[in-house]
């Protein structure tokens, strides 16, 4: 599996597909380039794609120090920079969605179009959902976070079905096997992300994509997010939860093919 020197750091990359354009993808909190295995196949005919692990997650460097959306963006930012990507389309589900935010801000001038899956546009004020969800990935910051604790609760949010047993328990395996210190960082990276009026400045192509059953983020960042954008397209899926490109992929991957062959 490639690696590459990004940023002061060490990233991991996986590339799949045959087309000239770069779609680079870039996944949610406590997770991982793995995320998109249900992406790749139908993307790859028609574009170049790069799966992304964040710093501090999958197989990526886990340095120590202060995380932030603007630093994972200026990791995938240098990492499109030194694999001659730019400019890229942008795919970012949840935490993903935000550092595809703060590059289109900082950095315009690597990205080509953005496709925002179940994120937000910073989490202030927040909800009382949102308040019930970060209580439950986080721990009091005197005691490292029990990795295994922390995994069955977020997959329960993103799987909640009864029936999705399988995805909670792929999920769960995914967010165990993560670095608690850096699980932290990041985490306290979405707690502090605000990009407020400014992204108005975003003029990219954008397409915003909420699942109506997402149990992690509420509905109302969509109404802000959308508010922020309003040059965006939206597209709801019905039945689909945080984790929609893995429980409706094929909705999901026909509405990113569908705006994408129109940018």
């Amino acid at each position: 599996m490639p690696y590459r020197p990004a940023n002061g750091i060490r990233l991991r990359y996986e590339t799949w597909g045959v087309g000239s354009e770069p779609l680079v993808l870039l996944h949610g909190l406590g997770s991982s380039a793995d995320d998109w295995y249900l992406q790749l196949p139908a993307f790859a005919p028609h574009f170049l794609c790069v799966a992304v692990d964040l710093r501090g997650h999958g197989l990526s460097e886990k340095p120590a120090g202060r995380y932030s959306v603007g630093l994972f963006a200026a990791d995938v930012a240098a990492l499109i920079r030194g694999l001659d990507l730019a400019p890229a389309h942008i795919l970012g589900l949840s935490l993903g969605g935000m550092v595809a935010q703060q590059l289109a801000l900082a950095q315009p001038q690597v990205v080509r179009s953005l496709v925002l899956i179940n994120t937000l546009p910073g989490l202030w004020p927040p909800p009382r959902q949102i308040v019930r969800v970060g209580l439950r990935r986080l721990t009091p910051p005197w005691r490292t976070p029990d990795m295994a604790q922390v995994a069955e609760r977020v997959a329960a949010d993103l799987f909640p079905d009864p029936s999705a047993e399988f995805l909670r328990t792929q999920a769960a395996g995914r967010i165990a096997v993560n670095d608690p210190a850096a699980y932290r960082r990041a985490t306290m990276a979405v707690a502090r992300f605000w990009p407020g009026s400014a992204l108005k400045r975003i003029a990219c192509p954008t397409l915003i994509i909420a699942g109506e059953a997402d149990r992690v983020v509420p509905g109302i960042y969509q109404t802000r997010l959308r508010k922020a954008l309003p040059q965006a397209r939206f597209v709801p899926i019905p039945r689909a939860g945080h984790a929609c490109n893995i429980d409706r992929p094929d909705v999901v991957n026909t509405a990113v093919l569908e705006f994408l062959s129109h940018v």
